[in-house]
């Protein structure tokens, strides 16, 4: 398939570019209609929600607030009256706000603090948040703080409110792309080389995103959904074009030609790509055991994302080498080609120190990386899960401005009220439910409970707690009220709001997790011992996983709820962490640390089967992939990272979390530990029973390097085993040329030989054994050559001709 794209480019970039624009098109036309619903199906809160859906249908618009507060006098002075009430009959008018509740109004008394300096009037759209449009919460904003004059404060909250704040649509987006762009330049050298992985990651994500704007018709999918697929799709599109445009210009440096570069790249890290975006949308599919159905939307489209980013990869990046043929290499390295020939197959550099000086301290580096992941981890002992709401905000917004207003002037509970619903038919009578709303007044923990008016046969209790939303005295009073002063009423009630909402999100997290980092870590390990024959090599990936999560758990911690540099970082206030996210980002993370393991052990793996060398192997591929590790994971830090500027909170947390269990997971596991515990391990890295052996299935993640035609029977007193390749290299008119270099590469790219050519011109390369190869020739003041050879049992001769006229088979 690879060497069809390359060939037939121009239909695979008009098939894709047709793709990205139909998909487009259709999903600017559809629109989007993604779910804002957080229920739990057989949770307390969601009967509590189920009831009130039931008995008040018509509560379906957004409520926001407008809260003001005086520094002297009160808020029932004429001179503030003269300026609120104008502002909040305005607001009244405009199409799209069905009602405003105002303070002024003869029910609106308990809308005035006790001490009459703070006010506020709820304003209720004929929309849900995500349906009002931008322009009338603008107008709602501005309308309002018009109203203010020295000494008179005004300030707004809610969730319509909160998208005046939200910085520009795909500003997280573009501030990782041009810093991938900036990492890809100095690591390739080469613009054109830049811009591949970021034309195949943007080519994926559009088509990605339009497609889930349009399954958001025929299936929830949360507003969540489209960040975290933006933020894995553009990680891991980006990172599987890396991988294998660094493998296609390693083929070209080495001498192959681009187009049998490309298919051998395609061959072994495309391979590699498939199997890594494969465990990727296994480990997201774990997701699904924990039945939250919100979580299936974000499976979808995360898992949607990830499968456009590998068919790109697969199917759009060899038409674009097609595209570029040798220009993939910057114009300093065709020069050093062209004048030095094919380089060594053998890793140099800091990369190769750095393997060495593992393979002779193994020890202290695992100590000392086990030492530091350990240290991270600590802080997930004290890990809370809860909402994060506005109170998290900036000190500098009006959300956060708006929310501290109401906790000063009605308590810190007014801004996470919870709601009793009792089932009037199953109560009794009125009489019930005025003993339940007298004994819930006396609960340690209540500041005020009133109830509502019953509409059909539901009557709604609201209960104001003294303690914020966040609290853990908060979670103690829903507890309370459900184990104690609702089964004593003999009433049939359910204690339903956003904060109880998220506590059952907690809890049911908390008691399902176990089995959904069970099921992810089981799958990918019987997908690496598969893939690697091994038993211990997945194991090690397992435990790994386990260390970097729990190191990325404790930076979150540190950060989003003790605050350790949140403010400073643009975070906000610290607060719990949000009770969805370990689901979500372990699913993620367990996919990309999937992903670098991959990616080392497969060149490692294919090391240790031409060799038996388990210190070899593991040393060669750290030597020669750690680089590319550790430059996808920088261009992941930087795209993970920019999604503090998102404007969503579990956007920040997604981003800083995953930047840096990628950030340790490369740096640290995969470029030291790793390598130093397979050192430590030695040939049991590979041992695998011989019964297993014969019972499992065969997934080859990198293919085998020889791929030849069964080769002729040895002559009778002739072994099998190893050869050569000799003869002469002269000129067009039978001059001998002297130390021209000759290169013997397998078809994999890996050199096997390299000699310089003798004064009469002669050389003579070894062989490991029958097969297809390729070998370059290289020569001062003649072009470079690069043939394939088939060798067979007996040593085969070969005249290498360099003619001055010829064009330049290598460059």
């Amino acid at each position: 398939m690879a060497r069809w794209c390359y060939r037939h480019r121009l239909v695979v970039l008009i098939l894709w570019v047709g793709a990205v624009l139909g998909l487009g098109f259709a999903g600017s036309a559809a629109g989007t209609n993604y779910a804002d619903t957080f229920t739990l199906p057989n949770t307390d809160s969601t009967r509590a929600y189920d009831l009130m859906e039931k008995a008040f249908p018509e509560r379906s618009g957004d409520t926001d607030t407008v809260v003001w507060k005086v520094d002297e006098g009160t808020v029932r002075d004429a001179s503030v009256r003269s300026r609120i009430e104008p502002a909040i009959e305005e607001i009244g008018r405009m199409k799209g706000v069905g009602e405003v509740s105002s303070p002024y109004a003869a029910q609106g008394a308990t809308q005035i603090s006790e001490n009459g300096r703070i006010a506020y009037a709820q304003v209720t759209f004929t929309e849900q948040a995500n349906g009002v449009p931008k322009a009338l919460v603008e107008d709602v904003v501005d309308t309002a703080q018009d109203a203010e004059r020295a000494g008179l404060q005004v300030e707004l909250g809610g969730q319509a409110i909160t998208r005046t704040q939200e910085p520009p649509t795909g500003i997280a987006e573009t501030v990782g792309i041009v810093a991938a762009a900036v990492v890809l330049f100095l690591a390739f050298g080469s613009f054109f080389a830049m811009l591949l992985p970021l034309v195949v990651a943007i080519a994926a994500l559009g088509t990605g995103l339009m497609a889930t704007s349009l399954l958001s018709h025929v299936t929830d999918v949360p507003e969540v959904a489209p960040l975290l697929g933006s933020l894995i799709g553009l990680g891991v599109g980006i990172d599987y074009a890396l991988f294998i445009v660094t493998r296609h210009r390693r083929g070209i440096l080495r001498g192959m030609k681009p187009e049998e570069a490309a298919v051998t790249a395609l061959n072994t890290s495309g391979r590699a790509v498939l199997f890594a975006g494969g465990t990727v949308c296994i480990a997201l599919a774990g997701m699904l055991v924990m039945n939250m159905r919100f979580l299936d939307g974000v499976v979808v489209a995360t898992s949607l994302t990830v499968v456009l980013s590998v068919l790109a990869a697969i199917t759009l990046l060899p038409a674009l080498l097609g595209l570029l043929g040798v220009r993939v290499l910057s114009r300093r390295q065709r020069r050093k080609l062209a004048a030095s020939g094919p380089e060594p197959a053998e890793a140099s550099g800091l990369a190769a120190r750095w393997s060495g000086y593992v393979q002779k301290r193994p020890r202290w580096i695992a100590a000392g990386a086990l030492l530091v992941m350990m240290v991270l981890a600590l802080p997930v002992l004290s890990i809370r899960l809860g909402a994060t709401d506005q109170g998290n905000h900036q000190e500098s917004t009006t959300t956060r401005q708006a929310y501290d207003l109401l906790a000063e002037g009605f308590g810190p509970g007014f801004n996470g009220p919870l709601q009793v619903v009792v089932d009037g038919g199953a109560a009794g009578d009125a009489g019930k439910v005025d003993a339940l709303v007298s004994t819930i007044r006396s609960t340690e923990g209540v500041a005020q409970a009133a109830a509502a008016p019953p509409a059909k046969g539901i009557t709604v209790i609201q209960v104001v707690p003294t303690t914020s939303p966040q609290s853990e005295e908060t979670d103690q009073l829903i507890d309370r009220l459900r184990d104690g002063v609702i089964p004593a009423s003999g009433a049939e009630a359910h204690v339903g709001g956003v904060t109880a909402v998220f506590k059952d999100f907690a809890a049911v997290t908390g008691d399902r997790l176990p089995y959904f980092v069970a099921a992810i870590i089981s799958l990918g390990f019987l997908l690496l011992m598969v893939a690697f024959r091994s038993l211990v090599v997945p194991l090690t990936a397992a435990l790994m996983n386990l260390i970097a999560a729990a190191a990325s758990f404790g930076v979150i911690v540190a950060i989003f709820q003790w605050g350790w540099g949140a403010e400073l970082l643009g975070l906000g206030k610290e607060g719990p962490i949000t009770a969805f996210l370990p689901v979500i980002m372990l699913s993620l993370l367990f996919g990309l640390s999937m992903d670098y393991q991959v990616f080392l052990v497969s060149r490692m793996h294919e090391e240790w089967v031409h060799t038996k060398d388990n210190a070899r192997a593991v040393r060669v591929g750290l030597a020669e992939t750690s680089r590319v590790i550790n430059c996808a994971a920088l261009i992941m830090i930087c795209v993970f990272s920019a999604f503090v500027l998102s404007g969503d909170m579990e956007g920040a947390m997604a981003g800083i979390g995953l930047a840096a269990a990628v950030a340790l997971d490369a740096f640290i596991l995969r470029t030291a530990l790793v390598p130093a515990a397979m050192h430590l391990l030695g040939n049991s890295n590979w041992w695998l029973p011989a019964g297993l052996e014969k019972r499992l299935p065969h997934l080859a993640v990198e293919p085998r390097e020889e791929e030849a035609p069964e080769p002729p029977a040895p002559a009778p007193g002739v072994g099998g085993g190893s050869t050569v390749i000799h003869g002469f290299v002269r000129t067009q008119d039978g001059a001998p040329v002297e130390g021209a270099a000759l290169t013997l590469l397998s078809k994999g790219g890996r050199q096997l030989d390299r000699v310089t050519s003798l004064a009469d011109g002669s050389y003579i390369v070894s062989v490991p054994s029958a097969g297809s190869y390729l070998l370059a020739v290289t020569a001062e003041e003649h072009p470079s050559r690069a043939r394939h050879v088939m060798v067979g049992a007996e040593p085969l001769v070969y005249d290498v001709e360099l003619a001055d006229d010829e064009v330049d088979a290598v460059n």
